[in-house]
């Protein structure tokens, strides 16, 4: 078996499978029983051929006699795999009790009638999502083809090299980005765009996600509420398998601004405490059949500390309540439900002082909103059944100073924290604030990346990364030049970001201090 991050497809003929063949492509075998999901990526797949090499590659639900065929189906969904298990073609325990992981094979005459097939099978829906979305990859669809306008190179002849291609299984379990402090940049086209923050929207987010091989998102919650914005929101996210998640101070699956909006009284649990239990309650009762994960916990209201008279006790109570009403609207154990406590700001403070919540509570630590992780897992300290994860900036709006809507991020740094945070067994969640999510491509593509598969990124291998994800943009011609610049822009940016940059940075009264920091040369 190969790493399918190898590249296993090339313009050329008979090496192999011939995906496309002087610009006609094979058809693409589907089951129907298979999961929603699946069945609507394949026709991203569709969308995709067609972009490369114009023509329309047909799906079909039924075999008819060809002589080849890309067939698409998950484990213990798919007749056609179930077939290719039993004859041995497929070997099972590549798939059973895997997690999101997909095979990518070449078969010689899998069923009567069909001479050859390329195979895409996942471990489970997300896996399959992920092989579908890889042979995309693979024949020059960026993952960034409708968030950058990457082009697409055309080619009217694709071959898949015979063999078994995959990349296992993710080293982190939830991976995702945060659409954070999000108006007017990203609100305002997604008003002129789409009508708002609604499943046209969100369908283009989670698509690149998948692209990305990401599987978790905190959405938009500025001027935005996904569940109560548009119903489909929440369907269309559990068609993707996507794992809807709320931010920190959104507590029990409730935006912020439908609090303010549906609540009545004070942000408050002192004196409120029935008006935010029932609020809470419609929260979990709206998302109780699908996996989302849900917040616990709470700060102030509008991303602030609580008042200064709050204390553990109130905070371990409201927890304590929160599960109580998690337990009753599910019907089961609280544990059973996915949960995750941010120990963000001032909550961490809290942790430091003693305050714990239940071992099957994920504990997100976070960075200091530049970059720098605060607080990791004591590395003698025993397994937690909720496990750890980390929250971490490359965009950030707050107090006493913020950075957005540039890249500020150095993809050094970055790693470093990042892989640190990883041998420290912060394994369970990875959230990415974006901000607006543009500009941010890259360091949002390398956080994916290596929440996948951190030992794909090591410091000696950075630079290489960067020239292979700018060819992967912007052509292989371009590519070390893009690096450089890419490298040294976010270099330059940090030194001090120009929301930090005034007239008391340098001495404007000795030359020489400014001049000792090179400028960007564009020649």
């Amino acid at each position: 078996s190969r790493r399918a991050s190898d590249r296993v497809l090339l313009d050329l003929m008979h090496l192999g499978f011939n995906l496309i063949e002087e610009g006609h492509p094979c058809s693409i075998l589907v089951d129907l029983k298979d999961d929603l999901g699946v069945l609507s990526v394949a026709e991203w797949l569709q969308k995709d051929i067609k972009c490369v090499d114009g023509g329309e590659a047909p799906i079909i639900q039924s075999q008819i006699a060809a002589q080849k065929y890309i067939i698409v189906g998950t484990y213990n969904k798919n007749k056609y795999i179930s077939e290719f298990i039993k004859r041995g073609l497929i070997n099972k325990a590549d798939l059973i009790g895997k997690s999101e992981k997909y095979i990518i094979t070449t078969v010689s005459n899998p069923v009567k009638g069909i001479k050859s097939a390329l195979v895409i099978v996942g471990s489970d829906k997300r896996g399959t999502i992920y092989g579908l979305l890889e042979l995309s990859r693979q024949m020059g669809i960026s993952p960034w083809h409708y968030w950058a306008d990457v082009p697409v190179k055309k080619q009217l002849n694709v071959s898949v090299v015979p063999g078994i291609y995959s990349d296992g299984e993710p080293a982190v379990t939830y991976r995702g980005i945060f659409l954070n402090d999000e108006a007017p940049s990203l609100t305002g086209w997604a008003n002129k765009t789409f009508g708002g923050y609604n499943h046209l929207f969100y369908e283009k987010v989670f698509e690149l996600i998948l692209r990305l091989k990401g599987n978790f998102i905190w959405p938009a919650m500025w001027d935005a509420k996904f569940y109560d914005d548009d119903p489909q929101n929440s369907i269309l996210a559990d068609r993707y398998g996507i794992i809807m998640g709320t931010s920190h101070h959104e507590p029990m699956a409730r935006a912020h601004k439908e609090w303010r909006m549906y609540g009545k009284g004070p942000w408050n649990y002192q004196t409120n405490a029935a008006v935010l239990d029932t609020f809470w309650t419609h929260g979990i009762e709206r998302m109780k059949n699908t996996s989302d994960i849900v917040t616990i916990g709470m700060r102030g209201n509008g991303d602030e500390p609580m008042s200064s008279g709050s204390n553990i006790a109130l905070l371990e109570k409201i927890v304590k309540h929160q599960r109580e009403i998690i337990a009753k609207v599910t019907g089961k154990s609280a544990s059973q439900t996915p949960q995750m406590w941010a120990l963000y700001k001032e909550v961490q403070d809290y942790y430091d002082k003693g305050m714990r919540v239940p071992d099957d509570v994920t504990l997100l630590f976070s960075d200091d909103n530049w970059g720098n992780i605060r607080k990791l897992p004591n590395l003698n300290s025993k397994p937690r059944k909720g496990g750890y994860g980390i929250y971490y900036h490359v965009d950030y709006v707050g107090d006493p100073r913020n950075y957005k809507w540039l890249n500020v991020t150095q993809a050094s740094r970055m790693w470093e924290q990042l892989n640190l945070t990883y041998e420290y067994g912060v394994r369970k969640m990875w959230i990415l604030n974006v901000g607006d999510l543009k500009p941010m491509e890259y360091p949002i593509s390398l956080f994916m990346d290596m929440a996948w598969n951190p030992s794909c990124l090591s410091g000696d291998s950075l630079s290489a990364y960067t020239v292979k994800w700018c060819a992967e943009q912007l052509g292989q011609e371009f590519a070390k030049t893009a690096a450089d610049l890419l490298t040294r822009y976010t270099t330059y940016n940090h030194r001090v970001t120009p929301e930090l940059l005034n007239d008391t940075t340098y001495n404007l009264h000795n030359y020489n201090e400014f001049a000792r920091y090179p400028r960007l040369c564009f020649v």
